[in-house]
């Protein structure tokens, strides 16, 4: 996979992005990353890539001119590199929120490019070359710098290859539609906090239950609202009710 990063500040991502996972995917030959500083692209002697909004108004806006530029250089080298050119997503406080299945779907393509914005806002001509406008939540960061280094880590984990053991981004919470379970390593007791035995029992099936059970559990009391569309087989269903049922009758007894 192919990421382009189109950014007023390209050293932001030197360490996010030449370490850890990502740094490891990109010597192991799993993602290619390269970041464009679209100022290189401007055409004014003063470099500028913003100005004041037409009829007025607060802040100032990037301009279409050096990020359409900066698009057309990026997408012939992606091509001179045999990349087709692929979704193009522009970071928007107004725009489809992120989570983990946009991330497995942002996974399956072969070329992706982020277009971070600064300043008040982007010239409404530079939604032309984008195919998604995406969110982190309902609140408003400086650029688009820091939204794109979270995309680009939860999208490139679900990459063939780049987690050790593919069960691994599988097992996160929200790939399933439900929170992770609670989970342990050694010492099996640790200052008279011991590990439930069914960890340590050897019995598969067991665990896997308790695992499934403790998983609808801490979504139920923590994220109630995943409940109304994950994806729960039959097993599930009778489980959650058992829990439901005991929640009501906990908080039955504490009145």
């Amino acid at each position: 996979m192919r990421i382009d990063i189109l950014s007023l500040f390209p050293d932001m991502f030197k360490a996010t992005m030449g370490e850890s996972m990502i740094g490891h995917a990109q010597e192991n030959g799993f993602i290619d990353i390269h970041v464009t500083d679209f100022r290189q692209y401007t055409t004014d002697k003063h470099n500028h890539v913003d100005d004041a909004p037409f009829g007025g108004g607060a802040g100032m806006l990037l301009q279409a001119q050096p990020i359409f530029d900066a698009m057309d250089a990026v997408q012939k080298e992606a091509q001179a590199d045999h990349y087709q050119p692929g979704r193009v997503i522009l970071m928007d406080p107004a725009g489809r929120r992120f989570d983990q299945a946009y991330a497995k779907e942002l996974s399956q393509e072969d070329h992706l490019t982020f277009i971070c914005g600064h300043y008040e806002g982007y010239d409404e001509r530079i939604r032309h070359l984008v195919t998604d406008e995406a969110s982190l939540g309902d609140y408003v960061l400086t650029g688009g710098e820091l939204a794109a280094m979270v995309m680009i880590d939860a999208t490139v984990r679900f990459v063939p290859g780049v987690l050790g053991n593919q069960a691994s981004p599988m097992g996160d919470s929200f790939s399933n539609g439900l929170l992770e379970y609670p989970q342990y390593t050694r010492p099996a007791d640790f200052r008279g906090m011991k590990v439930p035995e069914v960890l340590t029992s050897g019995n598969h099936q067991k665990i896997k239950e308790w695992r499934m059970r403790e998983s609808l559990k801490r979504t139920l009391e923590r994220r109630p609202d995943l409940l109304k569309t994950a994806p729960l087989n039959r097993e599930q269903q009778i489980m959650l009710q058992d829990l439901k049922l005991d929640l009501e009758e906990n908080n039955e007894d504490n009145n």
